[in-house]
């Protein structure tokens, strides 16, 4: 049994992700409807989840509701509940546990009160009944979700690519690393193009811990001459030497560049090739940002060196 707030109003928080950074950016058709087909599917499964969380918000405000109604027999009854018993876990309907409760401790209620509880704990009961099958299909979704996610940290797996020079560049890139940070990029992104310099001192740090910082400029895809032009261009002036790759935007990897929305994102993959860790949205310029991704750089370093031993 999960305890509840038993408060008399709920408030629905929302949270809101604020970074600066740009909107992606993209000049292909093909790419564009690929990008959409697999944006759509993801935000379908979102949307799904949402939807079977709200519900169950709905369903916990209506017994807040209830006990709001009836705030002084509720009150009452909690004041009589045993502690031992509410600190404990059980997988029984809440209702039933109210029940039981109530009935410990009869004799304590006036008849009108016992009529208030028991009527509310029948109501609780069958709310209690929805939530638990609403809890099981949201366990399946944030399963199905874990599931995706883990077919998408294999998207460098037989990696194939160019660094902006023309010289061939594959997977072997990330198995002599302990950690690479990935950083995508487009050169129209200010916020892009600002953190250059710091990527650039970045990676220096990094040689040093058994890792290296790459560069994706997504208006390089597909070796187009124009696009690693411009970005060779950019890098120079931004004083950034550390390597930039293009590759063709039909394999995994340029599939997942071409679903990402927001620029700069930042990733961690690891010696085999996985994502490991949240994406950074936001330039590492800005000192929570290089900070947060210290300490997961930090962590995969770690791990990389308990799995050697």
């Amino acid at each position: 049994m999960k305890f509840k707030k038993l408060i008399a109003t709920t408030m629905a928080l929302s949270m809101v992700l604020t970074f600066s950074g740009c909107t992606s950016k993209s000049s292909d058709a093909d790419k564009n409807s690929s990008s959409t087909q697999s944006s759509t599917a993801a935000t379908t499964k979102e949307d799904s989840s949402d939807d079977l969380n709200a519900r169950l918000d709905a369903l916990y405000q209506q017994e807040n509701e209830l006990f709001a109604k009836h705030q002084d027999a509720w009150n009452k009854f909690f004041g009589l509940m045993n502690k031992d018993a509410a600190a404990s876990e059980t997988d029984e309907n809440y209702g039933d546990f109210l029940a039981k409760t109530v009935e410990a401790n009869k004799d304590s209620f006036t008849e009108e009160e016992l009529d208030i509880l028991n009527k509310d704990i029948e109501q609780i009961r069958g709310i209690e009944e929805e939530i638990a099958k609403l809890e099981k299909e949201v366990s399946a979704s944030d399963k199905s979700a874990s599931d995706k996610s883990d077919s998408s940290s294999s998207v460098f797996s037989g990696f194939a690519g160019k660094d902006l020079d023309g010289n061939d560049v594959d997977e072997s890139l990330f198995s002599k690393n302990a950690v690479t940070v990935v950083n995508f990029w487009f050169s129209g992104c200010k916020p892009c193009v600002a953190e250059l310099p710091e990527l650039n001192k970045l990676n220096e740090t990094l040689k040093e811990m058994g890792g290296e910082v790459v560069g994706i400029n997504t208006e390089t895809l597909d070796d187009n001459q124009d696009g690693i032009k411009e970005a060779k261009k950019i890098l120079e002036k931004q004083g950034a030497s550390y390597r930039n790759l293009t590759f063709d935007s039909n394999s995994e990897l340029g599939k997942y560049a071409g679903n990402i929305v927001a620029f700069p994102t930042t990733i961690l993959v690891d010696r085999n090739g996985n994502i490991v860790g949240e994406p950074l949205l936001g330039g590492i310029n800005e000192q929570k940002n290089y900070d947060s991704l210290m300490k997961q750089i930090q962590s995969v370093i770690d791990a990389d060196a308990a799995s050697s031993k």
